[in-house]
């Protein structure tokens, strides 16, 4: 069972960033046309971005909600719990929650920073991405450095530039970096091309793990065009499966054996399946010719056990897999304040699925891991 005085590291959550985010860092010259909130007639707050009003600002910002009464409808920032975009009324709510450290990821710039990858004004939207990392190192977690794992994102339409600022926030105190979990399906050069050697390389060089959060590809599930969102919430975990069968059969790992990569908010349940076909294939076609990206020497799920992490939040057939998964390749995760989080119940909850699970193996998923891999004093 998860011993009582394990000090929970969620590996996935969501800050909601407050309204003078970008406002207050970037050049003034940019401000009009960078990210602002607009009041509209129905009385709600919205986001505004080069013109286009677009983006909930409370976007699953439901922690404390009754279930009834959820949906994705914009909200005023003062009908959010203030945890949601405050730094220092969230600690409250984490203490609630029996979770010690939180792993914020963004919000309304994308949980890989993915909404200034569309924008028009590439000037503008790599300026955009620095103030939000800016905002997190110096203002987010800044306001309780050992209760927040500071992660930032990159402008990854320009793997150069993304190797600049990594190394410039690296400087400042990552420990992580959010990334799409699959660029091709973005338009973007795949994980088979060295097209992202130098991003990879001062990943490794400065030692963050990698975190790719579910639906940051742009990728969704192939399904019927009226399916409600319980449908496509059910299978977003499909992307992080067709993700890793991606990495692992590319060179990424074997040319950076240095690097970490953590799935978030894709349960873990999935991944044995995962590793045992991967095999079966691998078996069969790591000689093709053709396929000259497969690695004939290592299996594919070798590679994961050295690189690759699992994160869940209540996943009963995950935590009863762990042992074919690997106990050291599995992380927790709370995803507060959106609609998978089970605030304030998180540990509670944690509790209950790891009550079989022997305590050392308890204490590894709930905390060890995690310190681990992000450099957790």
């Amino acid at each position: 069972m998860l011993p009582s005085d394990t000090r929970l590291v969620s590996v996935d959550d969501h800050l909601i960033e407050h309204p003078m985010v970008w406002q207050e860092r970037l050049p003034q010259a940019m401000r009009e046309q960078g990210p602002h909130i607009v009041e509209l007639e129905t009385g709600a707050q919205q986001w505004c971005f080069e013109g286009v009003v677009a983006g909930t600002t409370g976007l699953s910002a439901v922690a404390g909600t009754p279930l009834k009464e959820r949906g994705t409808d914009p909200r005023r920032f003062e009908e959010m719990r203030r945890g949601c975009w405050d730094p220092i009324a969230r600690l409250d709510d984490m203490d609630q929650d029996g979770v010690a450290v939180q792993l914020p990821f963004p919000n309304y710039a994308g949980f890989a920073g993915s909404r200034f990858f569309r924008a028009k004004d590439k000037v503008l939207a790599l300026e955009c991405v620095r103030a939000y990392n800016d905002f997190v190192l110096d203002e987010w977690c800044a306001a309780a450095p050992d209760r927040y794992i500071p992660m930032v994102i990159v402008p990854f339409w320009d793997v150069q530039r993304s190797a600049e600022e990594l190394q410039r926030c690296a400087a400042k105190g990552a420990r992580a970096i959010s990334f799409p979990d699959n660029p091709a399906p973005l338009g973007l050069p795949s994980f088979h091309t060295d097209h992202w050697d130098p991003l990879f390389a001062v990943v490794q060089d400065v030692g963050v793990p990698i975190c790719m959060h579910f639906g940051t590809s742009g990728n969704t599930p192939h399904i019927a065009d009226d399916a409600p969102l319980a449908v496509t919430t059910t299978l977003m975990g499909s992307t992080l499966f067709s993700s890793m069968v991606d990495l692992l059969m590319s060179p990424v790992l074997h040319k950076f054996p240095g690097i970490k990569v953590c799935y978030s908010e894709g349960q873990i349940g999935w991944i044995p399946f995962a590793l045992q076909r991967m095999d079966q294939v691998w078996e069969h076609y790591r000689f093709y010719s053709l396929e000259r990206t497969i690695n004939p020497d290592v299996r594919p799920s070798d590679l994961f056990r050295k690189h690759v992490y699992g994160c869940f939040i209540d996943d009963e057939v995950g935590v009863a897999q762990r042992d074919y998964i690997g106990v050291d390749n599995i992380l927790w995760e709370s995803d507060y304040p959106h609609a998978d989080s089970l605030w304030p119940n998180s540990r509670a909850t944690a509790e209950k699925l790891l009550s079989s699970v022997p305590d050392e193996d308890a204490r590894k998923i709930g905390e060890l891991n995690a310190r681990a891999l992000f450099k957790l004093t």
